[in-house]
């Protein structure tokens, strides 16, 4: 009978054989869909939470302590938070110096970068914005990034993922044409932020930012402000707010009730809004809702 049982728990063990911590939720799904059966994503945040505002709970120091490897963004994204959860985790499997420590961010070039960074500015990423997977097209250099670092940690498995890596190349690429053909007709709308954290999806799909709603980074709307911003509105006629799911959108509806602008809320991680459920459904929303 202890035969039959080790048997029968054996091929589960050996499947997924390593356990890889990630802080968002789709650098999970990137993960996962890389690793396959050989690995076991633990995912830090949820995706509706505020992505720069992690409460580093006991029950997330444990998931770091026991992790065989840890990716992150990066680009200071995790900065008030992820730290704290590595130091106090003391796991030398995801300390910033170990072969199984990933950054993202060292990966793809980043977007707006501070000329100067001080506190005047706000809450300014020194790095530049770290919303770079919010350009579809990121996530194929992030998935070869992925596919080379479980290489490097796991190189017996080398084929495995190297294969599933070419086949979520060919189903993004065949993606990336039908959401290109979707945004065609959407190339220099003007839209209206709450935070810069579209900057990459804007780019991608030539959508033109005029302003946000937060006077600086991580500063709350002033009345000041929320004024200047209806008569830039007003002079200017963008389409639309696009709002993120995680700040309160009761400046954006005094806005629109000024001016007749319309919100849209853009989900920006998997698990952001109830019906974004991979990575696939997250940008077929967001090619989706600028109408």
């Amino acid at each position: 009978m202890y035969k039959l049982i080790l048997l029968l728990f054996l091929p589960l063990t050996l499947l997924a054989h390593l356990n890889i911590a990630v802080s968002y939720p789709y650098i999970g799904a990137l993960t996962k869909s890389i690793g396959g059966e050989h690995i076991r994503t633990v995912v830090l945040a949820k995706g509706n939470w505020d992505p720069h505002f992690v409460v580093p709970r006991p029950s997330l120091i444990s998931k770091v302590r026991n992790a065989d490897a840890l990716i992150m963004n990066g680009g200071q994204l995790e900065i008030g938070w992820l730290p704290p959860l590595i130091n106090r985790a003391a796991n030398p499997k995801t300390a910033s110096d170990a072969k199984t420590f990933l950054n993202l961010s060292w990966h793809v070039e980043l977007l707006d970068k501070p000329a100067d960074v001080d506190r005047s500015g706000g809450d300014i990423h020194p790095d530049g914005n770290p919303h770079f997977h919010l350009d579809p097209n990121n996530i194929l250099i992030l998935a070869d990034v992925i596919k080379k670092f479980l290489i490097s940690i796991d190189g017996e498995h080398k084929e495995v993922y190297e294969k599933n890596y070419l086949e979520f190349e060919g189903m993004w690429k065949s993606k990336l044409g039908m959401w290109k053909a979707k945004m065609q007709d959407k190339k220099g709308l003007k839209v209206i932020q709450f935070h810069n954290n579209l900057s990459y999806f804007n780019q991608a799909y030539g959508l033109v930012n005029i302003g946000t709603i937060e006077p600086l980074p991580g500063i709350p709307p002033s009345s000041k402000h929320t004024f200047e911003l209806i008569r830039l509105i007003n002079d200017e006629k963008p389409c639309c707010i696009l709002h993120d799911v995680y700040h309160s959108t009761k400046t954006a509806e005094y806005i629109s009730d000024k001016t007749g602008i319309k919100i849209i809320l853009m989900p920006h991680d998997i698990g952001a809004l109830e019906d974004i459920e991979d990575l696939s459904s997250l940008f077929e929303y967001l090619t989706g809702a600028i109408r």
